[in-house]
């Protein structure tokens, strides 16, 4: 896992003589936290491999770090252009950290485009979303954050289409709560067959983590009406000010306390 490596990786840089990581993960994330610690005077080989050596130093010293933008992030406000047809620019992305998840974008029928200092996202509001098949696999293969985004826009796909998770289990919590918004999905095992609809409609629906937390508001920008989610405690984890980001580009979306969330839901 990322965790687990970027764990071993901080501890070894001080250790006593060589560690050897195996099975290392090759996420973006990892060769962006070994190059900053070797800016900092550790010394790590095996980057972009699942072996990563690193020789204990005495100390670390400063260094000035940019660190990547978040794929999944980037990931996140590309659906959010798809399924709304618009038109984003996020500044800073790369695409060679969303390869396969780009590649199903672009199969969907969006417009991806790597410019000089981010990346452009968009589709035409009267191209109707094709629905496409894919399967979750460990980097550079499609992230298993970005499968609940991509069961958001494929909801309003014109087909059906089937998402296999092979990475964690109970990564399906989001589908009951899509289905509320008129979603069409049907779970077999650990494949989700999702059969578009025409259109989505708003309801209150309830976030049961991160990532089943984000499709719901993916899903509520082009439902029909007014959708409301609760327990966004969950959101705050993996996305900073979401609600400011979106609605400086065009959404209608409001954080509202929970008392108020759930008057409002009664009205």
């Amino acid at each position: 896992t990322v965790g687990s490596t970027e764990c071993a990786l901080l501890a070894s840089t001080l250790a006593t003589g060589e560690t050897i990581i195996s099975n290392a993960a090759r996420e973006p994330e990892i060769r962006d936290l070994c190059e900053l610690l070797n800016k900092m005077g550790a010394k790590i080989t095996g980057m972009d491999t699942d072996t990563l050596r690193i020789v204990g130093v005495k100390k670390l010293n400063g260094a000035a770090h940019t660190t990547v933008a978040d794929r999944i992030e980037t990931g996140t406000f590309a659906v959010a252009a798809a399924i709304t047809g618009g038109d984003l620019f996020l500044k800073n992305a790369r695409l060679e950290h969303l390869r396969a998840f780009a590649a199903k974008l672009i199969e969907a029928g969006v417009t991806i485009e790597q410019k000089e200092d981010g990346i452009r996202v968009a589709r035409d509001p009267s191209t109707p979303i094709k629905s496409v098949d894919a399967m979750t696999e460990p980097f550079p293969g499609l992230a298993t954050d970005l499968q609940s985004p991509l069961m958001a826009l494929m909801c309003i796909g014109n087909g059906a289409s089937m998402i296999t998770e092979t990475i964690f289990e109970n990564r399906f919590m989001h589908v009951p709560e899509l289905a509320r918004l008129g979603a069409n999905i049907v779970v077999q095992g650990n494949s989700a067959l999702i059969r578009g609809v025409p259109e989505l409609k708003g309801a209150q629906v309830m976030a049961t983590d991160l990532r089943a937390s984000i499709s719901l508001v993916l899903a509520g920008l082009v439902a029909s009406g007014e959708t409301i989610v609760s327990r966004i405690y969950h959101l705050d984890r993996g996305y900073e000010r979401l609600e400011e980001k979106l609605r400086a580009v065009g959404a209608q979306i409001e954080r509202v306390s929970e008392t108020k969330d759930t008057q409002h839901a009664a009205e």
